[in-house]
């Protein structure tokens, strides 16, 4: 079982920045592969971001290539979002997931993630 902890969300301006973290508890967090999605009001969840499990190979949704950066902290159960030049259309609860079976070809697929976290909120304004 891993639970998970999103923290960092805030109400920003266009073209600032934010760190999102998420904590994870319970054992083995270095066998998951990490990733955030978001959901803006009356839009499906999205894909964000995925690290994998040794923290290498990031895979970035198109959206946000360039501007945010996810790292992980195996030794503290820690993911990390950075994100900077942020924009209205980035606004949206983030959440941060946790998966065991996810492969380079699944990483986009939130149903592949066993474990979530309650999200963040974070809102750009123009």
């Amino acid at each position: 079982q891993v639970q998970l902890v999103e923290s960092g969300g805030g109400l920003v301006q266009a073209g600032g920045s934010l760190r999102l973290s998420c904590a994870a508890s319970g054992r083995s967090f270095s066998t998951y592969v990490m990733a955030w999605f978001r959901q803006a009001p009356e839009k499906e969840r999205e894909f964000v971001v995925a690290i994998s499990r040794s923290g290498g190979s990031p895979s970035y949704a198109d959206s946000v290539k360039g501007r945010f950066t996810i790292s992980r902290d195996n030794a503290k159960n820690m993911v990390y979002l950075q994100m900077s030049s942020l924009e209205p259309e980035d606004t949206a609860v983030y959440y941060c997931a946790a998966g065991r079976r996810v492969t380079i070809g699944t990483m986009e697929l939130g149903d592949e993630y066993d474990y979530w976290g309650q999200g963040t909120q974070v809102t750009v304004s123009s």
